[in-house]
């Protein structure tokens, strides 16, 4: 039984080592996200795994990139609609649109916000996505049960 939990604690480790380190070497809090919904198809579906990347590159319209709301928890995946340089900082604000909706997001920005601000951008997607790996994370979220049922499996696996 000790092994068993010692073996869990290295896998679990190991793959938190492995999250900060990419987060360091791509210059992103979040390196991998899971598509949630299906606002950007046909580009991702629901469940794909995607890459992200702060660059020094000035974000672009056209891009597809990751930003957290003020106050929300959930990331955003969308394309860069139109960008705005504000007139002597010279600091860009961009407008957002998931390809598969018929509005752009100030819906989904807070109230009375009309632009995405350059701190709220985790990432841009970068490189290609695997379709689909995400769907446990989903699964695990929409099943709860499912955790405990998975946390029950681990032990037996590790004989």
């Amino acid at each position: 039984l000790a092994a068993q939990f010692l073996q869990f604690v290295l896998i679990v480790s190991s793959a938190l080592a492995i999250w900060k380190g990419m987060a360091v070497a791509f210059n992103t809090e979040s390196p991998i996200v899971v598509v949630l919904s299906e606002s950007m198809e046909p580009a991702f579906q629901r469940g794909d795994l995607l890459f992200l990347a702060m660059t020094k590159q000035p974000l672009r319209v056209g891009d597809i990139c990751v930003y957290k709301v003020k106050g929300k928890d959930i990331p955003i995946v969308h394309r860069i609609l139109e960008t705005h340089i504000e007139n002597g900082t010279d600091k860009a604000y961009m407008l957002t649109k998931g390809d598969n909706n018929p509005v752009d997001d100030r819906g989904l920005y807070n109230r009375g916000q009309l632009w995405i601000e350059p701190e709220d951008v985790v990432g841009r997607v970068v490189g290609d996505h695997l379709p689909y790996m995400g769907m446990v994370t989903i699964l695990l979220n929409d099943y709860p049960y499912l955790k405990f049922g998975m946390l029950a499996f681990l032990p037996c696996r590790c004989c």
